[in-house]
C-alpha cells in the first residue's frame, strides 16, 4: 500500500513540475534568489516564447545571471545568442569566449561548436587541429554532431591526415543516431566506394533514411538512385517524387531533374510548361544546366514563347559559368544573327572556349 501511494505520488509531482515548466511565474522567485538553473530556464522560456511573449533581450538578461554562475548550459546558449545576434549584436569574439567556458566544463554542444568556430575562423584564428581536438573531447560523449564534424574532417583532410575509413567509422556512429546529414554522408560513401566496398545498395537505404528526415540532399540522391535503377528496382515515378521533395525545398539540382522529368516525360506526363517553370527556378539560382537548358526552352519555343533575346541571355549566364554547352551556344546564335547581331568573331570566340 505504501508503494503504491509513493508511485501516485511521485507522478502527482511529475505532472505538477511537467504543467508548471512552461510557466515563467514557476522560475521567477527562483530566479530572482539567484538560482542559476532557475535563471536559465527563465531565459530560455523567453528565447522561445513559452508562456511569455518572444523577448531576446530579456532571454539574454537571465541567460547572462545563469552563465555568470558557471552553469554551462547557459554559456553555451550565451554563446550562441553572441553568434547569431539575437537580443545582442553579433560578435564571434564573445560567442567564442562562452562557448570555451561551457567546453572546458565538458559540455558536449559547446565541445562541438567551439570546434566549428576553430574550423570556420569566426572569432578566432582558422586551426583545424584544433577544431579536431575539441570535436573529438564531444564525439567520445556521443554527441552525434560532434561525431559528423570529425568523419567530415577525416574525409576532408583537415586538421588530420585523409582517412575515409576513419570519416566512415565517425559518420556511422552519428548516423546510427539519427543524424540526417551523417546518414547521406555515410551513403555516400557507400555509392562512391570510399573507405570501403561499394555498394549502392547500402548508399540508397542510408540515402533513405535520411531522406525520410527531410534532408534534401539525400532526396534528391534517392532520386537518382530511382532514376538509373542503381541500388533499387528502377523507378521513374518514385525519382519524381523524391526530386520533387527536394525541389520543393529549393535544392537547385532537384528543380532542374524534376525540369527534366517533365521535359522527358518520365515517369510524369510530359508537359514543357512545367519544366520550364522548374528550370527557371534552378536556373535563378545560378545553377548553369539549369540556365543552359531554360536558354534552349526559349530558343526553341517549347513551353514559352520563342524568344532568342531571351535565350541568349540564359546561355550567357550559363556560359559565363564556363559550362561549355552555354559557350557553344553562345557561338551557334552569333553565327546565325539570332538575338544579337550576327558576328563570326565572336561566334569564333565562343566555339573556341567550348572546345577548350
Amino acid at each position: 500500500m505504501k508503494m503504491c501511494f509513493s508511485v501516485v505520488l511521485l507522478i502527482f509531482m511529475l505532472f505538477v513540475k511537467v504543467s508548471y515548466a512552461g510557466n515563467p511565474d514557476y522560475y521567477r522567485k527562483a530566479a530572482e534568489q539567484g538560482d542559476a538553473e532557475a535563471q536559465y530556464n527563465l531565459g530560455q522560456l523567453y528565447y522561445e516564447g513559452q508562456g511569455v511573449e518572444q523577448d531576446y533581450r530579456a532571454a539574454i538578461k537571465w541567460i547572462n545571471k545563469a552563465a555568470e554562475q558557471g552553469y554551462a548550459r547557459a554559456e553555451h546558449n550565451l554563446g550562441n545568442m553572441y553568434r547569431k545576434g539575437e537580443g545582442v549584436e553579433q560578435d564571434y569574439r564573445k560567442a567564442v569566449e562562452w562557448y570555451r567556458k561551457a567546453a572546458e566544463q565538458g559540455y558536449p554542444r559547446a565541445e562541438h561548436n567551439l570546434g566549428t568556430m576553430y574550423r570556420e575562423g569566426d572569432g578566432v584564428e582558422l586551426n583545424y587541429r584544433k577544431a579536431i581536438e575539441w570535436y573529438r573531447k564531444a564525439a567520445e560523449q556521443g554527441y552525434a554532431r560532434a561525431e559528423y564534424g570529425l568523419g567530415w574532417m577525416y574525409r576532408k583532410g583537415q586538421g588530420v591526415e585523409q582517412d575515409y575509413k576513419k570519416a566512415v567509422e565517425w559518420y556511422r556512429k552519428a548516423a546510427e543516431q539519427g543524424h540526417a546529414e551523417a546518414q547521406y554522408s555515410l551513403g555516400l560513401m557507400y555509392f562512391l566506394g570510399d573507405g570501403m566496398e561499394q555498394d549502392y545498395k547500402k548508399a540508397a537505404e542510408w540515402y533513405r533514411k535520411a531522406a525520410e528526415q527531410g534532408y534534401a540532399r539525400a532526396e534528391y540522391n534517392l532520386g537518382g538512385m530511382y532514376f538509373s535503377g542503381q541500388g533499387v528496382k528502377q523507378d521513374y515515378e518514385k525519382a519524381v517524387e523524391w526530386y520533387r521533395k527536394a525541389a520543393e525545398q529549393g535544392y537547385a539540382r532537384a528543380e532542374y531533374n524534376l525540369g527534366g522529368m517533365y521535359f522527358s516525360g518520365q515517369g510524369v506526363k510530359q508537359d514543357y510548361e512545367k519544366a520550364v517553370g522548374w528550370y527557371r527556378k534552378a536556373a535563378e539560382q545560378g545553377y548553369a544546366r539549369a540556365q543552359f537548358n531554360l536558354g534552349t526552352m526559349y530558343r526553341e519555343g517549347d513551353g514559352v514563347e520563342l524568344n532568342y533575346r531571351k535565350a541568349m541571355e540564359w546561355y550567357r549566364k550559363a556560359a559565363e559559368q564556363g559550362y561549355a554547352r552555354a559557350e557553344y551556344g553562345l557561338g551557334w546564335m552569333y553565327r546565325k544573327g539570332q538575338g544579337v547581331e550576327q558576328d563570326y568573331r565572336k561566334a569564333v570566340e565562343w566555339f573556341r572556349r567550348a572546345a577548350e
